[in-house]
C-alpha cells in the first residue's frame, strides 16, 4: 500500500539545500542509498565529474554575443568594424556550439563530482527473450537562484522576442532604411535596450545553495522512493517489465546525471522501454505524456478524470524555454514516457521559499497510487499484445 506517512517522512528528510557537486548533494545520495538498502535491495552507483560551464556560463555568454550582434547592427558604423565584429561573433558562437556538443565531457573551469544511484527490480517473468523496461527517475540535487524559475522563464521569453524583433528591424533597415524614420528609430532603440537589460538580468541570476528544494525535487524523490518500497514486495512486481529506479545527481547543472546514466540504457529498444520522470510536484500535477498512456489505459484515464482538480493530462513538447529535465533529455533520445510536474509551483522553485509547506501531501500520495494503476495496466496490455502477436 502507498503510505502517506512514509512519503511525508521522506519529503522532510530530503528538504535541505543540496547544490550539485557539494557535500550536501552527497548527503542526499547517502540517504537515498541507505533507504534502498533497507529494503534488502542492492543499488548500483555511477560516479562522474562535471563542469558548471555548460549550465551556468555558456547560456550567458551566448546571449551576450547575440546582444552584441544587435548593437553592432543597430549602430551600423564603419563597414570594416562591423564585419570584423560579425566575424568574431560567428567564430565564437561556432566554437561554443562545438565544445558543448557533449557537455558531460566538458572540463572547462572547476571540476565537480557527483553520482547517480539506481536499482533494478526484475519482473516476475523468467521467459523474456528481449527485456522490457520502465525507468522511473527523480533527481537528488537542488539549487537556489537570485530569481525564481518563473521569472527566469519570463526573462528568456522577453529576450527571445526582443532579439527577433530587433534583428528583423535591422535587416529591414539594411534594405529599405526604415530606421531613418524617427518613431521607428526610437522603437528600435527601446527594443534593443530591453534585450540588453534582459541579458544583464540573466547574468545577475546567480546560483546559490539557499533553496531547500522541497518541491524541486524532494517531492519527486519521495514519490520515487515510495514506489521503490511498493515494488520491493515480490507480489507487487510486474510480470513483463523490469523496473529501474534512478536517482540522478547534478540535474540542476545541465542534467549531467542523466547524460551519464544514458550510457547504461542507450542500447535499450525504444518500443520496449518507457520512462517516468518525477520533478517538482506541489499542489497539483501535470502529466506530460509522450507515449505511455493510450486508450487501453482505461483505469488510469478514469483515475485522472476522478482527480481532475489535482491532475491533468497534457502533451509533451520536445522544447521548453528556460527549463529542462531528465525526462526531456530521454524524450529527445526517442524514449516514450511521461513527465510529472506542477507549473503552478514555479513562483517558489529555485528560491528560499521552496519548502515543505508549499506541498500538498495528498497529491504525492495520489500520484504514487496512480502509477501503481498505470504500470499494472501497461503490464497487462503488453502481455495481451504479446499473446495476440503469437
Amino acid at each position: 500500500m502507498i503510505d502517506e506517512t512514509r512519503i511525508l517522512k521522506n519529503l522532510k528528510e530530503f528538504s535541505f539545500p543540496r547544490l550539485s557537486g557539494t557535500k550536501f548533494e552527497k548527503k542526499s545520495f547517502n540517504i537515498a542509498k541507505q533507504k534502498i538498502e533497507n529494503l534488502n535491495l542492492t543499488p548500483k552507483i555511477q560516479e562522474f565529474s562535471f563542469s558548471t560551464f555548460y549550465s551556468r556560463i555558456y547560456p550567458k555568454v551566448s546571449l551576450s554575443l547575440l546582444s552584441w550582434l544587435l548593437i553592432i547592427l543597430f549602430l551600423n558604423v564603419e563597414l570594416v568594424f562591423t564585419l570584423v565584429n560579425l566575424f568574431l561573433i560567428l567564430i565564437s558562437i561556432m566554437f561554443l556550439i562545438v565544445i558543448t556538443r557533449n557537455p558531460e565531457k566538458l572540463k572547462i573551469g572547476k571540476e565537480f563530482h557527483s553520482q547517480n544511484i539506481f536499482v533494478k527490480i526484475s519482473s516476475q517473468s523468467k521467459n523474456m527473450t528481449s527485456p522490457n523496461s520502465i525507468i522511473l527517475l527523480s533527481h537528488l540535487d537542488s539549487k537556489g537562484q537570485a530569481f525564481s524559475i518563473k521569472i527566469r522563464i519570463q526573462l528568456y521569453y522577453i529576450w527571445i522576442v526582443s532579439f527577433i524583433l530587433s534583428l528583423i528591424i535591422n535587416i529591414l533597415d539594411y534594405f529599405v532604411f526604415i530606421i531613418d524614420n524617427l518613431i521607428l528609430l526610437i522603437f528600435a532603440f527601446l527594443i534593443l535596450i530591453i534585450n540588453c537589460i534582459t541579458t544583464v538580468l540573466v547574468w545577475l541570476n546567480t546560483t546559490n545553495n539557499k533553496s531547500k528544494g522541497a518541491i524541486d525535487n524532494a517531492s519527486g524523490i519521495a514519490c520515487n522512493l515510495e514506489l521503490v518500497h511498493y515494488y520491493s514486495i515480490p507480489e507487487n512486481r510486474l510480470k513483463n517489465f523490469d523496473l529501474y529506479f534512478v536517482f540522478t545527481g547534478a540535474e540542476e547543472c545541465g542534467t549531467m546525471g542523466i547524460k551519464h546514466f544514458y550510457e547504461n540504457i542507450k542500447h535499450f529498444k525504444r518500443e520496449r522501454t518507457f520512462t517516468i520522470n518525477f520533478d517538482s510536484i506541489a499542489k497539483r500535477v501535470y502529466l506530460w505524456d509522450h507515449g505511455l498512456i493510450n486508450n487501453k489505459c482505461i483505469k488510469s484515464i478514469n483515475y485522472i478524470l476522478e482527480h481532475k482538480e489535482i491532475m491533468s493530462l497534457e502533451k509533451t513538447h520536445r522544447f521548453y524555454i528556460g527549463t529542462y529535465s531528465d525526462g526531456l533529455f530521454l524524450l529527445n533520445k526517442k524514449f516514450q514516457g511521461i513527465g510529472n510536474g506542477d507549473k503552478s509551483s514555479y513562483n517558489y522553485i529555485h528560491s528560499v521559499n521552496d519548502d515543505v509547506d508549499k506541498i500538498d501531501l495528498t497529491v504525492l500520495k495520489k500520484l504514487s497510487h496512480f502509477y501503481t494503476i498505470l504500470l499494472n495496466e501497461v503490464d497487462i496490455n503488453f502481455n495481451k499484445k504479446s499473446k495476440s502477436d503469437d
